[in-house]
């Protein structure tokens, strides 16, 4: 199985040693590799609203030469994890920013096929509370891009780093990332799409057909035969 994991952060801290662990139990299960990604470090540039993506494509953002990289390894990998430390109740800024440049792969717009063949997770830590909310800034995303299965893990660690974690902690992480894994293993190689962005496929296609047509998704659309039988999913 293709892993690419999105850290919100530079740092290894509590969110790392999470997504390592899940990362290694998926590999141990089904093998493949990992690719691992961190920002800023790998990717900086805040959108800027040019708008150019939505006119044109996304390799026409003037930010795609460094954000190509990351936006390859999600298309071909099998499983997508994003994640983040509560920063004031949220994702970082710098995953926000990231995610803010994929806004042509939702649902909406001009979402990927490839989406409907994977599964991803998003997972977040903090000393206290938040995490419920952070996994939900980067689930919105994964959820409209397509994805067929997308999981939440969020740990309130009570510490500061991996090694302050109480072990009554770390033995729940370890029993839910077990849980996680075993059930991306099951669902490899499946395909669909999850029930939200199922729902906004609908609402776009009714709404295709009945007002002025919106380029160039209409016409991305009309191209794949969705304004027709055909289906991303299928």
């Amino acid at each position: 199985m293709k892993i690419v994991v999105i850290h919100g952060q530079n740092h290894k801290g509590s969110t790392y040693m999470v997504s390592s662990m899940l990362a290694e139990k998926v590999i141990s299960k089904s093998g493949g590799d990992v690719k691992e990604f961190f920002l800023p470090s790998d990717f900086s540039a805040p959108c800027t609203g040019c708008f150019s993506c939505f006119k044109g494509e996304i390799t026409d953002c003037p930010h795609y030469s460094s954000l190509q990289p990351a936006a390859d390894a999600m298309l071909e990998a099998d499983l997508i994890i994003l994640d983040s430390p509560v920063y004031v109740y949220h994702a970082t800024g710098q995953m926000m920013s990231f995610l803010d440049h994929f806004g042509t792969w939702w649902i909406v717009h001009r979402p990927k096929e490839a989406m409907c063949s994977k599964q991803a997770v998003a997972i977040s830590t903090a000393a206290g509370g938040g995490m419920k909310r952070t996994c939900r800034d980067m689930a919105d995303s994964l959820k409209m891009w397509g994805i067929r299965k997308v999981y939440s893990l969020g740990f309130g660690v009570q510490a500061a780093s991996p090694d302050d974690i109480p072990k009554r902690i770390l033995d729940r992480i370890d029993r839910k990332t077990d849980k996680t894994a075993e059930r991306i293993c099951s669902g490899a190689n499946r395909k669909g799409m999850n029930l939200r962005a199922r729902k906004w496929f609908a609402v776009m296609r009714m709404a295709h057909k009945h007002f002025e047509p919106a380029e160039p998704d209409y016409s991305y659309w009309e191209n794949r035969g969705w304004h027709g039988p055909e289906r991303p999913w299928k």
